[in-house]
């Protein structure tokens, strides 16, 4: 990591205690502190358990994209990369660190660089999809729950599913209306000249082109291979799965166990949609947010509600940010060549 990397993890880490401080101030520390000693450490190791069960079919969803050119990428070298593009992706804004991270991640551990950014641009195709398919299917059975008691957070869930709806349409215009894709962006470019504001931005009209061009090459390579598609979207689907049930374990470590497990898949979904918003690493002061009102539906007791947030981001935010750190100093056990 550099210098900027190194002060960005500091940042976190402290929005993340002032955060959490901000909510002890607000309930009784006695009654924290006995909420604590009363906590199911068994479920907590489940929740941990299934975070790293997430990144494992994550590992696999890279170990398939490579297998037809590095057949012989270990699990060892594919699990270091969804730690460290979760590092990356914690400690930038809107976690744009995290794909280039998982590039260099793979370049250095044998995968030609060209490979690894096309492995990387095909997961994120194949996520962003399925994150939006997923998400539908939660408004339209869970959406009236939010809708109904918390008018202001519905919008930002709205709000969230627009900019990632319009994130899928537009890789899906360039994977298969390419020509209108182009005409598109060069005629935004055009305008952008003709306004004062956005000359400064026509300098990368050649950067925009040339990513133009290559993901509708990957996308074209990803339409040769369907049954690699429906394989990666399944573990996808599982992926995600996994990683949304994260909070009914922690619920059961606070012996909250009348819950509908649904309706939790679901409240973590929205939430998950509700962060991507906030340009803050992580989310942070967003996630809290929305977590304590959403799930405070199930939690009546102050203590236990800030015990169960600062369960929830440990398991599902912090410990990746550990791990990853942990991956960056893990060397990959051998250098796997490109097969030609």
């Amino acid at each position: 990591m550099n210098k900027k990397n190194s002060i960005s993890l500091v940042v976190v880490f402290l929005l993340g205690f002032l955060v959490i401080w901000n909510e002890l101030r607000q309930v009784n520390l006695n009654e924290f502190l006995l909420e604590v000693t009363k906590v199911n450490w068994y479920w907590i190791g489940v929740a941990i358990l299934l975070m790293l069960v997430h990144w494992g079919i994550e590992a696999k969803i890279t170990q398939t994209f490579l297998k037809k050119t590095n057949p012989e990428y270990s699990m060892k070298n594919a699990y270091r990369i969804p730690l460290i593009q979760h590092l990356f992706n914690a400690i930038t804004p809107f976690s744009t660190g995290g794909q280039p991270a998982q590039i260099v991640a793979l370049g250095t551990s044998g995968v030609d660089y060209g490979v690894a950014a096309s492995v990387s641009l095909m997961k994120f195709v194949v996520y962003q999809v399925w994150v939006v398919i997923n998400f539908v299917v939660c408004l339209v059975f869970g959406f009236q729950w939010v809708s109904t008691n918390f008018h202001k957070l519905s919008y930002l869930i709205v709000l969230g599913f627009i900019v990632h709806f319009i994130v899928v349409f537009c890789l899906l215009l360039v994977m298969f209306w390419h020509s209108l894709a182009q005409k598109i962006v060069t005629g935004t470019f055009n305008l952008l000249r003709k306004i004062k504001l956005g000359r400064r931005l026509v300098k990368y009209e050649p950067t925009v082109m040339e990513k133009l061009e290559n993901f509708y090459e990957q996308s074209h390579a990803m339409k040769q291979a369907p049954k690699l598609m429906v394989k990666t979207s399944l573990l996808t689907i599982l992926q995600l799965i996994v990683y949304y049930v994260v909070p009914y374990f922690v619920l059961l470590a606070l012996h909250i166990e009348d819950v509908n497990v649904f309706k939790v898949i679901v409240f973590h979904a929205f939430i998950i949609m509700i962060i991507s918003l906030f340009p803050i690493p992580g989310g942070t002061g967003g996630a809290e947010y929305s977590f304590s009102l959403l799930f405070g539906t199930f939690v009546s007791v102050p203590g236990k509600l800030v015990l169960a947030i600062f369960l929830w981001r440990i398991v599902t935010y912090y410990l990746g940010i550990v791990l990853g750190l942990v991956a960056l100093m893990v060397k990959p056990t051998k250098e796997i060549k490109e097969l030609s």
